[in-house]
């Protein structure tokens, strides 16, 4: 079972789609691992790059965490108009439900000026888990 979410910001679409792994995850120590796969469209008409990263990590205990960084999996890719940029990550919890939003900082490399494109909200949660 996947979750999914969708925001377009400035021409920019962020879909994310989470899964719960099971092999990778110990419910008996208190840790359920979670994979997400993110693409990111422009849908403008102009060239944008990623600089950097901002995620909210909620987990079940209301416990926050923020994560930023620059660009994503090592890269701040550059998107020209109608192309796309895809990759994994993952998100390791104490709890068996959480979730996650955030923003990406990207740049329009026409006129230089800096925007958030943002993340929607989305769930991570184990099979079962949200009843």
């Amino acid at each position: 079972m996947s979750y999914q979410s969708e925001k377009v910001t400035r021409g920019v679409c962020v879909t994310v789609e989470s899964f719960h792994v099971p092999g990778r995850s110990a419910p008996e120590r208190g840790y359920y691992f979670f994979a997400y796969r993110v693409t990111i469209e422009n849908e403008g008409d102009t060239s944008v790059q990623l600089i950097s990263r901002h995620w909210v990590i909620t987990n079940a205990n209301g416990e926050v965490k923020e994560v930023r960084g620059p660009g994503v999996v090592g890269e701040q890719p550059v998107m020209e108009p109608g192309e796309a940029f895809e990759y994994t990550s993952f998100c390791p919890l104490p709890t068996p439900v959480g979730a996650m939003n955030g923003s990406y900082q990207m740049v329009d490399l026409e006129t230089g000026e800096e925007f958030d494109a943002e993340i929607a909200p989305f769930t991570l949660a184990e099979p079962g888990s949200l009843h």
